[in-house]
């Protein structure tokens, strides 16, 4: 299939750039992924949607305000790094701009002073590895004088950190949120535990690469990103679990998905493990793990909707989307969300 397969008008006004209040109001396209037949709920709704005896995978990463801003040490002037990932105890992969400033042995200087950073090693990407020098705990540090790494369609600004986080989000790590998860509360979840529907965790940080565009016209010829994810022993054992006894397997979101069929592909069986992913899901993917998928509407001729297409079917999908076009559902990280089962 060509990238251009994957294309679809959007209006610019659909792309949300506030998160709707509360978090479980925000719509939701159900798609029935035999016959492709949409209908059109609340978030809040979705406890309806499931059976006791279904489990809800989620991905509990949390995003770490990731953007830094700061200057040069001794001669000044504006940087910017981008945190990509952690590399050892104080040093992590970064983008930094502008790079010419950034050579091994540069120093930068962000908060004051509160945080430290020097270069150790250009990439072959241009990426560089920095280490970092703080007081105390480096993520509290970074708290402090971080912004998060909001997507670039998003030009307002996040009022409070915490939206862009979802509610059981515990593990630092990602650069991008699992934006799936935004919609659910925490009384959702005891709705759900009260109606005998399971929920389980995974980790798999979110790199900025689940921004990048497919550049290739062939879809087979796109290289992934490659993304760390863990899944616990309580983990693997619901889901071997609600399998055995004949409940379904619901994916929030896309890196859940990724995280559990790159962990069956590996071993054959969904176990305790953890390791790395660069998993590319598109038309023609058997799934071994998935029965359901909570997703986001995501950017024309990504990945993302690719692996949609995967899962709910390829005509399915980009009707799905006309139809939330025409609709007028919100679109992209902070907008509404679907269901497919």
């Amino acid at each position: 299939m060509r990238t251009s397969d994957f294309w679809y008008d959007l209006p610019q006004e659909r792309i949300a750039q506030t998160p709707t209040e509360p978090r479980d109001h925000s719509r939701l396209l159900c798609m029935d992924r035999a016959t492709g037949r949409c209908t059109h709920r609340h978030f809040y709704e979705i406890a309806d949607l499931l059976r006791p005896g279904d489990l809800l995978v989620m991905n509990d990463s949390r995003v770490i305000p990731a953007r830094l801003l700061g200057e040069k040490e001794g001669s000044g002037g504006a940087m910017e790094f981008l945190l990509l990932e952690q590399k050892g105890k104080d040093e992590w992969e970064t983008l930094v701009r502008p790079g010419r400033k950034a050579k091994p042995g540069a120093r930068f200087v962000f908060g004051s002073g509160l945080l430290k950073a020097e270069i150790k090693e250009v990439l072959p990407d241009g990426n560089r590895i920095a280490r970092f020098e703080y007081d105390g705990d480096f993520f509290h540090v970074l708290d402090l004088v971080g912004q998060m790494p909001l997507p670039h369609y998003i030009t307002e600004e996040l009022k409070d950190k915490e939206r862009y986080q979802t509610v059981y989000a515990r593990e630092n790590g990602s650069a991008a949120a699992p934006t799936a998860g935004l919609h659910f509360t925490k009384e959702l979840l005891e709705t759900l535990e009260g109606k005998g529907i399971g929920t389980a965790y995974v980790t798999l940080h979110v790199g900025l690469g689940t921004f990048r565009p497919v550049k290739a016209e062939e879809i087979t010829d796109h290289h992934m990103h490659t993304e760390r994810y863990f899944i616990p022993e309580e983990t693997a054992r619901k889901i071997n679990d609600t399998r055995a006894a004949g409940g379904r397997v619901v994916a929030v979101g896309t890196t859940s998905c990724r995280t559990l069929e790159s962990a069956f592909a590996a071993y054959g069986e969904i176990r305790a493990c953890s390791g790395v992913t660069d998993i590319f899901i598109y038309p023609g993917f058997q799934f071994k793990v998935l029965d359901g998928l909570v997703t986001n509407f995501h950017l024309p001729e990504s990945t993302l909707i690719m692996l949609v297409s995967a899962f709910a079917g390829y005509e399915h999908t980009m009707e799905a989307y006309r139809l939330a076009v025409e609709k007028k559902y919100r679109f992209y990280s902070l907008g509404d969300a679907m269901f497919i089962i």
